[in-house]
């Protein structure tokens, strides 16, 4: 199914702006598209939430015309977290929930990710019904049936309480001090009123957006900002969010970046202990072998997805648990939410800090993660340098090398025009320079 999609990828629709298809005339038509889909239900109504990019103006502009033409009505909320666009949408019995973000990416690319009324991500063959669509002419329904528009002044306080809401009531944040980065991004607004509301000492950073500034040297995926920070607030631990609020890194308070597999690990084990883990944990190919062996010590069994969170998803659903990770700070916890949620996950590892009276470093010792490196090869995209036979030789030899002590894995990125080679193994300097040996094999071959 994956491969006849043209537009959708594994995160929607996502790109560089101005350039097809995150272009102003593409966006009016995939609104328009989606419209004419997902207007089954009744209630004509979809919530549009952006994140604070300077391009979010333009292209929520071009869907709200969409779906007007298809007859839908756009509930704008402004910026906000990708997981409360999928909350609202539940709340609201809305058709769907639009997002326009690029997630972690620079401020100039950008995309339009959509939610099911039931706050998941869209099922393939309603995906490829929109695609179906696209290749159709645009045609406006009546006059008296167009769609309006309306702004939702009241999303940021829904949500906050939502969040709220599933950190355990007995328990309070009161006497830590918690530095939150939110990356110039979707949370700034958010993320430090929850944690402050709760009781705890919020140092706030990267909140202040100005449309390009979103997740520059700050956020989930640059931590070095936080990790000095906490070490000079002598805060107790850090947060880090991405651009939209679905990533979450943690940071300990000697600056210690604690990512989403021990995350994933300490919240499981906290369930465990509860007596309240639900069967195991989905992690994916990228996931750290000292994820799946610390799991495995505890009894709790664990499983691969492929890289991406609606694969994560997929694999929850099919075997019936409700903890899911990647490790660059998907948490997906069924339990709680419908979608990967930063904030929440953050709450259930600042639950596990203050039930425990343990530190989060002390937490995060549970598991011992490999040396992992990764490397990031750019190549154009008529090219396919995975099946290229210098590529497929170095992986060989690395992996002679490696023995059972290390694996090595090749992937194409979901969202940009990258190889992405990993290679990990107990002896960290034989990681690295395996690494750069294949990522020089792949660059050769593009």
């Amino acid at each position: 199914m994956m491969s006849e999609r043209r537009y959708f990828g594994t995160d929607g629709v996502r790109g560089k702006v101005g350039q097809f298809p995150i272009t102003p005339d593409f966006v009016l038509k995939l609104g328009w598209a989606a419209g004419r889909v997902l207007a089954q239900q009744g209630t004509k109504q979809v919530i549009i939430g952006k994140d604070p990019r300077i391009s979010g103006y333009m292209l929520e502009s071009a869907l709200e015309a969409g779906l007007a033409a298809a007859g839908l009505k756009a509930t704008l909320t402004g910026p906000m977290p990708t997981p409360a666009i999928a909350y609202l949408t539940q709340t609201f019995r809305a058709e769907a929930g639009i997002v326009i973000s690029a997630s972690h990416n620079p401020f100039y690319d950008n995309g339009i990710k959509f939610f099911s009324s039931e706050g998941t991500k869209l099922p393939d063959e309603v995906e490829l019904a929109i695609e179906a669509e696209l290749e159709k002419e645009l045609q406006c329904v009546d006059s008296a049936e167009l769609g309006k528009a309306m702004r939702l002044n009241d999303a940021a306080g829904r949500y906050i309480e939502f969040c709220k809401g599933t950190f355990p009531n007995k328990l309070h944040l009161s006497g830590l001090k918690i530095v939150v980065d939110c990356a110039n991004g979707a949370t700034y607004h958010i993320a430090p009123a929850v944690f402050s509301e709760l009781g705890a000492d919020v140092v706030a950073m990267g909140v202040e957006p100005n449309g390009i500034n979103i997740n520059a040297e700050v956020g989930a995926t640059d931590v070095r900002a936080l990790q000095k920070r906490v070490v000079d607030e002598q805060a107790d631990l850090g947060l880090a969010f991405d651009g939209d609020g679905d990533r979450l890194i943690m940071v300990d308070h000697e600056g210690n970046k604690v990512d989403g597999d021990q995350i994933a690990y300490m919240i499981a084990r906290d369930a465990l202990r509860r007596g309240e883990l639900k069967g195991g944990v989905v992690g994916t190919l990228m996931s750290n072998l000292g994820m799946e062996n610390g799991l495995k010590n505890l009894g709790i069994p664990f499983e691969r997805a492929a890289v991406g969170d609606r694969y994560v998803m997929e694999k929850l659903l099919e075997k019936g648990w409700t903890i899911g990770a990647e490790n660059s700070g998907h948490i997906i916890l069924l339990d709680k939410v419908t979608t990967g949620d930063a904030i929440v996950a953050a709450l259930q590892v600042l639950a596990s800090v203050v039930g425990s009276g343990l530190s989060l470093k002390e937490l995060s010792q549970g598991m011992t993660l490999y040396p992992q490196v990764l490397e990031n090869v750019r190549f154009s995209g008529d090219s396919n340098p995975l099946e290229a036979e210098e590529v497929l030789s170095a992986v060989k030899a690395v992996e002679a090398k490696l023995g059972d002590k290390g694996r090595v894995l090749l992937r194409k990125s979901g969202t940009e025009p990258l190889i992405r080679v990993m290679v990990e193994g107990e002896d960290a300097d034989l990681v690295k320079v395996s690494a750069l040996e294949i990522a020089e094999a792949v660059k050769s071959s593009c």
